[in-house]
């Protein structure tokens, strides 16, 4: 009898392979009856298949088949490549035709989902019918990344801070404009403020959404999110969540579920979470995602950016992995910030950089830097970022920018302590920019491939191709704060 296709191609770690009994045990003990099967497509979000128990053991030796669509449709749902003639539109004959992909289920990743009573959950990682990994996942990209780090005795570690928004449902009632079709998404549910915002950390305002709060708390607990904090930011409804720090892939995997099962708990509660930059509701504020970020020795865990010198405010490597994130800060913009409406947060004095600054514990810069000599938590914050971006490719954006600085022993240049009035390089001013930049850089076309770089540039450039056609023929009259209706439909229930 011929192994299963997961021992064939060897597709697990030892370390996955020892989980899967504890899998067994768990779907039998807690009478499970669905699994859901999930995997990130390359815009960071979750889809998945609900499967049975005997599917789901049978895929714990072969695998699942999926639809390879999800990677071939931009965010309306609507075709970027075409699929049904020879190559798929790619010049890639194993993508003719739309065809199957094998997920497999990563062992480690298992939860039971607490507001969904009978439902298991498992990421899972793409590959071709032969065991080759998917050209496009994002996750086998990250990866890529780490063992770079790890043949270099390094890990990197990495904190999450998220700003999202709040919203009650005021109809939740779906008619003829809430219905999408491919290439148009439909107009997101009816929504109000939960507080009036602009009191930041304001308690009382802060108990109004408690109760959704204590229920976000309890679920973070139950599957394994490493909550550290909850606070009320700037805007109306605008919460703020950071996590404690882990290496690098299970961060950007929690990530991945904290956005997921946010927006799902919220629905059931009769809200929404959106994590969307700036939606298009008066006097709302941007939200970002700053990444918390230290490399580490992968034996010891020992913080290789703490300086050796009360003097200093990082270590040499530090500096180094510092000039790389400066040095191509442009190119990597894409990947932090990969949406239109992500632009609207890159303004002066806005708490949101405009260019490539960095200082020490200063909110104003691009990277900030956290800690100093004898601090075990010394890190970089990179305050870039927004909140919709896919974390696996916003982190690998990062190991390849701070290791090219690194491996070339760049130094960065001196601290901004004006950082609107530097003269830096300045960051991209929209997505069309951004793809220009990543598309001319010749570190990432290295690192993550001409095959993928050129697919990605392509997915974004549908997406900007639909908000462009709908500037030239509806204009901008429903333009709320700068913030089109587009963007509204495109992102706020999207993301």
């Amino acid at each position: 009898m011929s192994n299963g296709f997961i021992e064939r191609y060897g597709l697990w770690t030892d370390a996955q392979a020892a989980c899967v009994g504890g899998v067994r045990r768990r779907i039998e003990a807690e009478g499970l009856q669905l699994i859901r099967m999930a995997w990130a497509d390359s815009h960071g979000c979750v889809r998945a298949k609900a499967v049975s128990v005997p599917a789901f053991l049978s895929a714990l030796s072969d695998g699942y088949n999926i639809n390879v669509a999800t990677f071939t449709l931009d965010a309306s749902g609507g075709r970027v490549f075409r699929s049904f003639i020879p190559g798929g539109g790619m010049g890639l004959p194993e993508m003719t035709g739309s065809p199957n992909l094998t997920i497999v289920p990563d062992p480690a990743t298992f939860r039971t989902l607490p507001w969904a009573p009978g439902v298991g959950w498992v990421l899972c990682d793409e590959y071709f019918s032969d065991g080759t990994p998917f050209h496009f996942s994002s996750r086998h990209l990250l990866r890529r990344q780490i063992d770079r780090l790890h043949a270099k005795g390094m890990d990197l570690v990495v904190g999450l801070e998220v700003e999202w928004y709040l919203t009650r449902i005021t109809d939740d009632r779906l008619g003829e404009e809430h219905v999408a079709i491919p290439g148009r998404r439909g107009i997101p549910p009816e929504t109000a403020p939960v507080e009036p915002g602009y009191s930041y950390h304001s308690e009382s305002n802060l108990d109004l959404v408690q109760p959704v709060l204590s229920e976000l708390a309890a679920i973070y607990e139950q599957i394994g999110l490493p909550l550290r904090s909850v606070e009320n930011e700037y805007g109306p409804g605008q919460l703020e969540c950071t996590f404690d720090a882990r290496p690098a892939l299970q961060a950007a995997d929690d990530y991945v579920l904290f956005r997921t099962a946010t927006r799902q708990v919220c629905r059931r509660l009769g809200y929404l979470a959106s994590f969307m930059c700036r939606p298009a509701f008066p006097g709302f504020f941007s939200s970002g995602w700053h990444l918390h970020q230290s490399l580490v020795e992968r034996e010891s865990g020992l913080n290789l950016c703490m300086p050796d010198s009360a003097d200093r405010h990082l270590s040499d490597l530090g500096d180094t992995y510092l000039a790389g994130l400066l040095t191509h800060a442009a190119p990597a913009t894409v990947f932090s910030t990969p949406t239109v409406n992500g632009y609207r947060r890159f303004q002066p004095n806005s708490l949101a950089p405009d260019r490539a600054t960095w200082s020490h514990d200063h909110r104003g810069v691009m990277i900030r830097l956290l800690g100093g000599f004898d601090d075990k938590a010394t890190r970089l914050e990179n305050r870039v970022g927004e909140p919709a971006a896919n974390p696996y490719l916003f982190i690998a954006s990062q190991i390849v920018s701070g290791l090219d600085g690194v491996e070339r022993d760049l130094h960065p240049w001196p601290a901004d302590d004006e950082p609107y009035e530097a003269a830096r390089p300045m960051l991209p001013v929209s997505l069309t920019d951004a793809i220009e930049a990543a598309g001319d850089s010749a570190l990432f076309r290295e690192q993550f491939g001409d095959l993928f770089m050129d697919y990605f540039i392509n997915l974004k450039r549908a997406e900007l191709d639909r908000y462009q056609q709908f500037v030239e023929t509806e204009g901008t009259p429903g333009d709320v704060d700068g913030v089109s209706q587009w963007e509204q439909n495109e992102y706020f229930d999207f993301f």
